[in-house]
């Protein structure tokens, strides 16, 4: 059975990782339960394995994805989510997942990451391998990302 501190460090991890990439505003909503995962637009999925397993999903609109690439381009424009832009959001992921596995471990909890798998579509149905799937929101400079973590 997944606890719901364990949401707590993905969501902290926006709050220390974005300030270093240029962002100003992240503001987490609450967490809640979730079920059933059909997302639409860019989704970053990171396995986790250790005392802690299990996969963390963030899932953006593909116009938050390119605006949040621009950020971390220093503002060079972004068109397209092209290879060099699927490069830098899939970072992002990374960086975000590797600062919540440390704290996890300073928590007691080993845990190792996979490398993200990015999906980019509509109508995406996703089945993770926990029941208990938790679900909160972040906002980045009003850019909405959502966390789906579901552990064991």
């Amino acid at each position: 059975m997944m606890d719901v501190e364990n949401v707590k460090p993905f969501v902290s991890a926006f709050e220390t990782v974005m300030p270093q990439l240029g962002f100003t505003t992240v503001v987490a909503k609450e967490v809640t339960q979730s079920t059933h995962l059909e997302l639409d637009g860019v989704i970053i999925i990171v396995g986790l394995v250790g005392s802690v397993k299990g996969s963390v999903v963030y899932c953006m609109d593909l116009e938050s994805a390119k605006r949040i690439v621009s950020v971390m381009m220093m503002g060079m424009p972004v068109d397209t989510l092209d290879e060099m832009a699927k490069s830098a959001i899939s970072e992002l992921a990374n960086m975000l997942t590797a600062n919540s596995a440390t704290t996890l471990s300073r928590m007691g909890r080993t845990v190792d990451i996979s490398v993200p798998a990015l999906i980019e579509g509509m109508d995406v149905d996703i089945a993770l391998s926990n029941d208990e799937v938790y679900r909160s929101v972040v906002s980045v400079d009003d850019i909405f990302i959502e966390i789906y973590v579901a552990l064991s």
